[in-house]
């Protein structure tokens, strides 16, 4: 709500808490109608590469509206983006509230992805990333990171608490490994799984509530 993307009645709501009727109020969503007298929607997707993470597009590039249920679900949107090459999961929901408490700083719900990059990190550059990188923007927050494969090219999994603009490929950039692959394989309490490339599915009544835990929400 802060970030100005909710509004209510056609009025920008910039407040957490704000009060809304679900039998008459219209509240959208980055513009699009969220119907509240319905039930809340909660997806997974797994996403594949080239796939731009948004409802629309004006110059024509396939985005993630085409791989979810939007004829069914009327104000579904994505719970934050992925780069256009990123892939893995990306939820998304009718429930604005969870949607903005999940994105919001003051939660710090942690994220998870499988990187692969360029050369092989040294002990020292991945405290660096442990304990923040210099970015242009200011210095980044903590990040766990594993070495999983070091070699020529080096996998690794790093959970980072923020959600800056491709901030995983510039936190390794800083650090001089480029990153080659990425993919997200969690999303706080919500894992990828089996999930196949481009399909998705309903989040469960049990990992609804767990989300809403990790957001802060009475469940």
């Amino acid at each position: 709500m802060t970030a100005g993307r909710v509004a209510v009645n056609g009025i920008v709501v910039t407040e957490l808490g704000a009060k809304v009727d679900p039998t008459s109020d219209v509240v959208t969503v980055d513009g699009r109608d969220v119907r509240l007298a319905d039930a809340p929607v909660y997806l997974a997707l797994n996403k594949p590469a080239g796939y731009v993470t948004t409802m629309s597009d004006p110059h024509g590039r396939a985005t993630v509206a085409g791989l979810v249920p939007i004829a069914a679900h009327p104000g579904l949107y994505p719970i934050g983006r992925l780069d256009l090459d990123t892939t893995g999961l990306l939820l998304f929901t009718t429930d604005g509230e969870l949607g903005f408490r999940l994105l919001h700083p003051k939660f710090h719900v942690a994220k998870t992805y499988h990187v692969l990059v360029d050369g092989r990190p040294t002990p020292d550059e991945l405290a660096t990333l442990r304990d923040g990188v210099a970015l242009d923007d200011g210095p980044t927050a903590p990040a766990e990171v594993r070495l999983l494969r070091t070699g020529p090219q080096s996998e690794l999994a790093i959970t980072i608490r923020e959600g800056r603009k491709r901030q995983v490929r510039r936190m390794f950039s800083a650090i001089g490994h480029p990153v080659l692959e990425l993919r997200r394989t969690s999303f706080g309490p919500i894992d990828l799984g089996a999930l196949a490339p481009g399909s998705v599915r309903p989040l469960s009544t049990e990992e609804v509530d767990a989300l809403k835990r990790a957001a802060g929400m009475v469940v």
